[in-house]
């Protein structure tokens, strides 16, 4: 058997993990997290790109353009439903070195295609859907993750692969419009593109930016990360979760946590462009997907110390009120608006979004831990577990797929909004009364008195003790 496959893995046994557990896990997190940060930027760089299709010759009308920003969402979001059964079937290692490698098919023919105003647009269109797949390795990267960490870090591990993977939304909407200004990579690269008053640009640099960095990261996968032989499990195995109530209501949850922040992400430099045109939206509009990344990956432990759902609940609450800020400071009728009270209720949506992701994917794990002994009365403590971890990894891929969706759903809303009532007002209610209804779900499934982790996470808080973070 390969040596890239541990056939002994017992996270909870503090000795193990102390011994070698530890170690194995963490390498298996660094080389995952660049993975993922990697997969995020594919997947995002048409937010930055079809702005500057129009400078470099392509005659593309504004609902084209539209499409290829909100086509990596839809493709993603469905090439997720596939990928959160994919560990168990083939193993981490070998699915996240093939997830990998895969990007560098929309990279590269990005980098090509840019070069051509000829260039057909269904060749766009299908380069934007081949984007979906670095949205697809979420899926993949958080189920693999979570089978090697104790349940008591398993929180904290999960907020630090996601959070700083979803890095690569702020990164690509940073770098992006640096390196296209830059002929990084000479001759080799291609000719610059003439773009209004001879400004030169590289356009095709924003898909081949991200080429050796790909490859580096898959080979760092494959020649660095493990299998875990107890982790193996059929699809027909892992679809039982469809039959669990918990996995829909952590759908609905996740879409407003996860949903929001990479919706955000897709439609906040439109927005921002819409509603206050004087201002540069590309300054500006990374720093909120980097406050959403960074609250998620710093605030896993506070989840693991007071309760996912605790946690959820309040961050539910912050967001309605973040939301009914957002509309105070929007330019209505004679008001121009107010652009800083805007953006600092928006940076708040972004950093609640990112402790949202964290405490919602801490929930699954204890939610299935405890349903096991509903489920499952009368199998011993050990087949509890393995069969708690398969299901929650299954269900964190399935959360993660659905809530995707709101990459083409936000955006979309916006645009709804303002063609049918001439402003985005519509559209945040309408978030405002979802959000209501996930603080409603939260309370009457999981934090209230009878529910399902109240007396979980309050006897977590009365007996923790401080967590060791996760390495």
């Amino acid at each position: 058997m390969s040596s890239h496959v541990l056939t002994d893995w017992r996270p909870e046994d503090a000795e193990f993990w102390r011994r070698s557990g530890r170690r194995v896990a963490s390498r298996n997190l660094w080389i995952s997290i660049p993975c993922l940060l990697l997969a995020f930027a594919v997947w995002m760089v048409w937010s930055v790109v079809v702005a500057k299709l129009p400078l470099v010759g392509f005659d593309y009308t504004t609902n084209q353009l539209f499409w290829l920003a909100a086509l990596p969402g839809l493709s993603g979001a469905t090439f997720r439903i596939f990928y959160s059964f994919m560990v168990p079937i083939f193993g981490g290692r070998l699915w996240t070195t093939l997830t990998t490698a895969s990007l560098l098919v929309p990279a590269l023919g990005i980098g090509f295609a840019v070069q051509s105003p000829e260039t057909p647009y269904w060749v766009f269109v299908a380069l934007a859907l081949l984007c979906g797949l670095g949205g697809g390795n979420f899926a993949s990267s958080m189920a693999n993750i979570s089978f090697f960490y104790p349940k008591s870090q398993k929180g904290n591990a999960l907020a630090l692969n996601a959070g700083l993977g979803n890095l690569g939304v702020s990164v690509v909407q940073f770098v992006v419009p640096l390196v296209i200004t830059l002929g990084v990579f000479g001759t080799i690269g291609g000719e610059p593109q003439t773009a209004g008053e001879g400004t030169r640009l590289f356009v095709q640099n924003a898909g081949f930016v991200w080429v050796p960095f790909l490859i580096v990261a898959s080979l760092a996968a494959w020649f660095g990360m493990d299998d875990i032989a107890a982790a193996r499990a059929s699809f027909a195995e892992q679809s039982v979760i469809f039959k669990r109530k918990h996995n829909w209501a952590m759908c609905w949850l996740y879409t407003g946590t996860f949903g929001s922040f990479i919706g955000y992400s897709a439609g906040f430099p439109l927005l921002m462009k819409t509603q206050f045109p004087e201002v540069d939206a590309l300054a500006f509009a990374f720093l909120g997907p980097l406050v959403g990344a960074v609250s998620r990956s710093l605030t896993g432990w506070i989840s693991d110390r007071w309760g996912g759902g605790r946690v959820t609940f309040f961050v539910f609450v912050g967001m309605i009120v973040a939301v009914y800020g957002v509309l105070q400071f929007l330019p209505l009728g004679d008001s121009a608006g107010n652009f800083w009270g805007f953006f600092a209720c928006f940076m708040a949506l972004f950093f609640l979004t990112g402790v949202g992701n964290a405490s919602t994917f801490q929930m699954i794990p204890a939610i299935m831990r405890k349903d096991m002994d509903r489920l499952m009365p009368q199998a011993d403590a050990a087949t509890k577990q393995r069969q708690s971890d398969k299901e929650s990894a299954a269900i964190i891929g399935f959360t993660s797929a659905i809530a995707a969706y709101g990459a083409f759903f936000i955006p979309k809303s916006y645009g709804t909004s303002i063609a049918m009532t001439g402003g985005p007002e519509a559209a945040l209610w309408a978030f405002m009364i979802f959000y209501a209804t996930c603080v409603a779900l939260t309370w009457a499934l999981y934090t209230r008195k009878g529910g399902h982790l109240h007396d979980v996470e309050h006897k977590a808080r009365t007996s923790a003790a401080p967590l060791a973070p996760a390495e």
